[in-house]
């Protein structure tokens, strides 16, 4: 399947207001951002990176959103509305995701390397949900609209709240392996803090 052809079944798909083909590639800004993002990373990955940026920022300004030319976005990827959605450099966004208007996929200080964002297959992640790290969001889990996450989510959960916190699990309120499953999470979480901890320690040295 092509790629144009998986942009427009998606978006079909998942939005009922989709009437036909020539509608979603005309009136669609997700398709269009997504469409400039692939001759933006071209370029991006074949070392043309001034040319990439500026290229993406001209998309920026006709769709409102921003897609660093350094994000890995597989085909098949749906973003609905679409304004004011942030994706950073090291992103990955995997096919059959879905991203809603006002997300942002960013990062933390200056650190450098994998410092975005890993969206699974299937993952949702709400209007104005931030997700911010190289946190994992696990395949077809969900994040509710205006979360703020901070740590890897597992597949098939969903999390709402500021800090994100499990409410369901395979779509059900099962509070036993809710209450194991986030104890987990903080487990990793503080795990992680100490380490970064340890090495902005040893850097200082």
């Amino acid at each position: 399947m092509g790629w144009w052809k998986e942009a427009i079944e998606i978006v079909k798909e998942n939005d009922p207001a989709a009437r036909t083909s020539l509608e979603v590639i005309l009136t669609y800004p997700g398709v269009k951002a997504l469409a400039a993002h692939r001759l933006s990373h071209f370029l991006w990955k074949r070392g043309f990176k001034l040319l990439a940026r500026m290229h993406s920022q001209f998309w920026r300004f006709w769709t409102q959103i921003e897609i660093h030319p350094g994000a890995q976005i597989e085909s098949g990827v749906f973003i609905d509305h679409g304004g004011g959605l942030v994706i950073g450099e090291t992103a990955i966004v995997e096919k059959g995701a879905l991203l809603y208007h006002g997300v942002t996929l960013g990062g933390t200080g200056k650190d450098t390397g994998k410092r975005h964002p890993t969206v699974r297959r299937g993952a949702l992640v709400s209007a104005h949900a931030q997700v911010i790290g190289p946190v994992e969001i696990g395949e077809n889990a969900k994040v509710g609209a205006g979360a703020v996450v901070v740590a890897d989510v597992p597949s098939d959960v969903t999390v709402v709240g500021i800090p994100a916190k499990i409410v369901r699990v395979h779509g059900q309120k099962d509070e036993p392996t809710i209450h194991e499953v986030e104890e987990q999470r903080e487990y990793y979480l503080d795990k992680l803090e100490h380490a970064r901890e340890a090495s902005h320690h040893s850097s200082e040295l």
